[in-house]
């Protein structure tokens, strides 16, 4: 599994300062068994897999590449299991599903993203789930001053720097689906979240799943 676009420095910075808000719509989940291998890409310091432990599931996978994230999701979650992607499975089809939770947005380059959804289809057995949830283009003044200032600079529209030194991304639709051309996208719907600064974004979330083997 690669390592792409990263920002660890300043996410190891951010470990125990900030709160993730994206909502787990659990009936999207309901059709799996409670012993299905789920993977949280991206599971900073392990909220959503505290979430999926509660509703019952118990082969559960936390990644993320920021060592002081995935200290603080050790200690506050001793009980379940935090790792690196240098140390996910080598072997295509060990999981059923993955969640990427508010990930995207903080991997800005188009090649970094393909490759990462391209590994997750690699891990997901055929039929596996992928659930996105992530931040859409925002039409707020605030927001397109943001994205018009540096668009140039980092060649994307909707890639920001913010004032506390992340580089982010928001995205169309048609990027999401573009990027998701692999899998079939099953549901989608759409939610206000607030960002890891407070602002309240309209967030996307997506179902899909790998197609499975004919």
């Amino acid at each position: 599994m690669p390592n792409p676009d990263s920002q660890i420095p300043y996410w190891d910075a951010a470990a125990t300062t900030k709160t993730f808000t994206h909502p787990l719509h659990l009936p999207w989940l309901g059709g799996l068994d409670r012993h299905a291998a789920i993977l949280d890409y991206g599971c900073g310091y392990g909220r959503v897999m505290s979430d999926l432990a509660q509703y019952g599931f118990e082969n559960l996978t936390g990644v993320d590449t920021s060592p002081e994230m995935i200290s603080r999701a050790r200690r506050e979650h001793p009980t379940l299991r935090f790792t690196t992607p240098d140390e996910l499975p080598r072997s295509p089809a060990s999981f059923d599903a993955a969640l990427l939770f508010a990930v995207l947005t903080c991997i800005p380059a188009d090649e970094a993203q393909h490759c990462l959804i391209t590994g997750l289809h690699r891990l997901l057995r055929p039929g596996g789930t992928l659930y996105i949830s992530d931040l859409l283009l925002q039409p707020d003044e605030r927001n397109r001053r943001r994205y018009d200032r540096d668009a140039d600079a980092h060649g994307t529209y909707g890639v920001f720097s913010t004032s506390d030194g992340a580089i982010c991304r928001h995205h169309s639709r048609e990027r999401l689906s573009t990027l998701l051309a692999d899998f079939e996208i099953t549901e989608s719907r759409t939610i206000t979240v607030p960002t890891m600064n407070g602002h309240a974004a309209a967030g996307i979330q997506i179902l899909a799943s790998k197609p499975s083997v004919t």
